[in-house]
């Protein structure tokens, strides 16, 4: 990862586990240099397995992964706060305000945004998104508890807040929902696999690993005959409408990121890549007129791959994050 981007995500972990004074923190910290989404994957979520309902208290910056119910108390005047929220990427994340004591007049706010923001960064990217940018927030002082609950249209949403007064704040449940088709999803584990289906609808969709990745593709479904179209600055899948592209960045937002392959015909792999770069993202652009579906699998690079990359590799755009 870039010094920057995992610096962000570095601090934010590491804090977490350090406010919680558990003794975990020391035999952890080592692992999570190495894997900053380590505390998203499942074990911390079988530590808490068969709970009826998980409570703690939120902190200004916080990243929540489990279902619970959470409540922020300002101790102080709070001016910069933020929630990540991550589910499994067949899930829907749902916001439900239970109970809101801010001042909207003296300058807080409570807010919820369809996605990630990070560095100015949006995911997903307004070219994914199903809904235009404006409504993709959620202001608790413009409509109070009108709107008490707020689905998600992805795994992913974050709530922003800012509480001025001592003793101020809110409490908030975060439930999950399923979601039978997945279309945009940031994966909690740098080693996976998934399939990506979009069931004959005009829509774009992104699976992001923030992770230097191998991924293996071992079928692609597009209605169309056999082939892999590799990218170049003059040729792509041009005026094809159904194609899949593998991009890669140092951000969030798959519209900033650097298209790397074009994958525009069917074909039954596998089909391997090294993607070299702190974020990798599987995209499928769909005209509605087909079922198409993409299956692959993907894992964290180690470092001496990194070092000494071989083999169907794309690492030049990345080096200068290495």
């Amino acid at each position: 990862m870039s010094p920057s981007f995992k610096l962000q995500c570095h601090f934010v972990l590491i804090f977490l586990m350090a406010l919680r004074g558990e003794s975990r923190y020391l035999e952890l910290r080592e692992a999570v240099d190495h894997d900053p989404l380590l505390l998203l994957g499942a074990n911390l979520k079988r530590e808490l397995a068969g709970e009826p309902l998980y409570r703690r208290a939120l902190r200004c910056l916080d990243m929540l992964s489990l279902p619970g119910q959470f409540t922020f108390t300002a101790d102080r005047p709070q001016l910069h706060c933020a929630a990540f929220l991550i589910g499994e990427p067949e899930e829907f994340v749902t916001i439900h305000l239970d109970l809101v004591s801010i001042d909207c007049q003296g300058g807080d706010f409570l807010k919820v945004f369809d996605g990630w923001i990070l560095k100015g960064e949006k995911f997903p990217s307004s070219q994914d998104h199903p809904l235009p940018i404006a409504e993709r927030y959620i202001d608790f002082c413009d409509g109070g508890l009108s709107r008490r609950s707020i689905r998600s249209s992805q795994n992913v949403a974050m709530i922003f807040f800012r509480v001025h007064e001592p003793g101020n704040g809110f409490t908030v449940t975060i439930k999950t929902d399923p979601n039978l088709f997945p279309c945009n999803v940031i994966s909690q584990t740098p080693n996976g696999r998934f399939t990506l289906v979009v069931p004959r609808l005009h829509r774009n969709c992104s699976f992001s690993i923030i992770y230097p990745v191998v991924i293996k593709i071992s079928d692609l479904t597009l209605g169309r005959l056999n082939g892999l179209q590799s990218k170049n600055p003059s040729a792509g899948c041009g005026g094809i409408g159904d194609f899949v592209e593998l991009l890669g960045g140092t951000g969030l937002d798959p519209s900033k990121m650097v298209p790397l392959t074009d994958l525009c015909y069917s074909f039954h792999g596998p089909a391997q890549m090294k993607i070299g770069c702190d974020n990798t993202v599987v995209r499928m652009v769909s005209s509605g007129k087909h079922i198409n579906r993409v299956t692959f699998e993907y894992r964290q690079l180690e470092p001496y791959e990194l070092e000494n990359p071989n083999g169907n590799s794309i690492q030049e755009i990345c080096l200068s994050t290495l």
